[in-house]
C-alpha cells in the first residue's frame, strides 16, 4: 500500500511546461493584485507634476516688507507663512476658522488666515506676530500678556495677542463683558481666559 508521503513514482508527473504554465498563470495573478498600488501611485506623480506646473508667483507684503514666492493658487495664508516665509509664530491649530490661532491682521483687521488663500492677500498689508514687537521693544498687548501670565503651553498665545490688539482698536474691549464676546473667537485648551481678560481690559484702559 502506497503511502500519501510516498506516492508511486510511477504516477505521471508534471512536466516544466505545465510548470511554466502555472508559474505565468500567478505571475498575471500577483501583477493583478499589486497594478491598483502602482497605478494609483503613478497617479499621485502624475498629479504632482500638473500641481508643480500650475504654481504662480505672489508677492506679499508681511511686516512692512514684500516678499515673493511662489505657489500653488490653492495654498491658504496660512501656509505660505508658515511653510513658504518660516514666520511660524502664526499657529495652524483646527485649521477650520473654529479656533483663532492663525489670527493675524491684514490691512488692520484681524482674520483667519487658515480660511482666505495667499493670492488673495497681493497688495495688503499683512502683519503677523513677529511683526508686532518694534526691535526689542515689546508691544504693549505683548507686555500685558507677560505680567498677566496670559498663557500656559503658550500654543494659542499669538493668535490671542493678534486678536486682542484688533480688539482694543477697535473699540471692542470697553468691558470684561465686551472683551470677552469679542475674544471669543479665539480659544485656550488651558484655559487661561481671565488672564486673557485682564491683560486685554489693561491695555484697553491705557488708551
Amino acid at each position: 500500500m502506497q503511502s500519501d508521503l510516498f506516492p508511486d513514482s510511477d504516477a505521471p508527473q508534471p512536466d516544466d511546461s505545465s510548470r511554466r504554465s502555472f508559474m505565468k498563470q500567478a505571475g498575471g495573478i500577483l501583477g493583478l493584485a499589486l497594478a491598483p498600488p502602482l497605478v494609483a501611485q503613478a497617479e499621485r506623480l502624475t498629479a504632482y507634476s500638473k500641481t508643480i506646473e500650475g504654481a504662480t508667483e505672489v508677492t506679499l507684503r508681511v511686516n512692512g516688507q514684500a516678499r515673493t514666492l511662489r505657489i500653488e493658487p490653492r495654498v491658504t495664508l496660512l501656509d505660505a507663512l508658515r511653510e513658504y516665509l518660516d514666520l511660524t509664530g502664526t499657529k495652524k491649530g483646527c485649521d477650520h476658522g473654529q479656533c483663532g490661532a492663525c489670527t493675524v491682521h491684514v490691512d488692520g483687521r484681524r482674520i483667519n488666515s487658515c480660511l482666505t488663500l495667499a493670492v488673495m492677500q497681493q497688495g495688503k498689508e499683512i502683519t503677523t506676530i513677529e511683526g508686532l514687537a518694534q526691535g526689542e521693544q515689546l508691544h504693549p498687548m505683548q507686555e500685558a500678556f507677560i505680567k498677566h501670565d496670559g498663557f500656559q503651553c503658550g500654543y494659542c498665545t499669538p493668535g490671542q495677542i493678534m486678536s486682542g490688539v484688533a480688539c482694543v482698536k477697535e473699540g471692542h474691549a470697553g468691558t470684561d463683558a465686551q472683551a470677552r464676546e469679542w475674544m471669543s473667537g479665539n480659544l485656550c485648551r488651558c484655559g487661561a481666559y481671565a488672564n486673557i481678560l485682564a491683560a486685554v481690559r489693561e491695555v484697553a484702559q491705557r488708551g
